[in-house]
């Protein structure tokens, strides 16, 4: 075979469009690794639907129970009246004596009989309506040292 018989034989040669698709499967397959994108809707809507569930199920599990909280925190602070003990957020007892628009006037320390000291305090700073319990703790001697109850 000569060349110019190998010339005409490849300018004779041409590739019609199902040859051309027949021959791009088998370049695919010959790309073991190569994997062709499946795209979609439904593809779409897994992609965002997820990350939107997870941020309800957040939203449901920790915002709306702490929203209930601050909402009967809010109920209760509004229901107290004068003459109420009541316990402030940094851990003291005292009675309400006035109450204002947003703030409480708190006495200290006059359960004894006398004037306690009086000090205003916001509404959202007394978390609860308690009485101090005065119990001395127990006191421990030589028969009970040592001993469980």
């Amino acid at each position: 075979m000569n060349v110019s018989s190998m010339i005409t034989i490849l300018t004779s040669w041409t590739v019609t469009p199902t040859e051309a698709a027949v021959q791009a499967v088998a370049d695919g397959a010959a790309n073991a690794g190569a994997v062709a994108p499946t795209g979609g809707p439904m593809d779409l809507i897994t992609m965002l639907g997820m990350p939107l569930l997870m941020i309800g199920a957040v939203w449901f599990f920790m915002m709306r129970p702490q929203r209930k909280r601050e909402k009967q925190m809010a109920e209760m602070q509004d229901a107290m009246k004068v003459g109420e003990n009541v316990l402030t957020s940094a851990g003291f007892y005292g009675k309400i004596v006035s109450i204002g628009h947003d703030s409480f006037i708190v006495e200290f320390g006059g359960e004894a009989g006398g004037r306690g000291v009086r000090v205003p305090v916001r509404k959202s700073d007394v978390v609860g309506i308690k009485t101090p319990v005065m119990t001395p703790p127990p006191v421990e001697t030589a028969d009970t040292k040592g001993k469980k109850k």
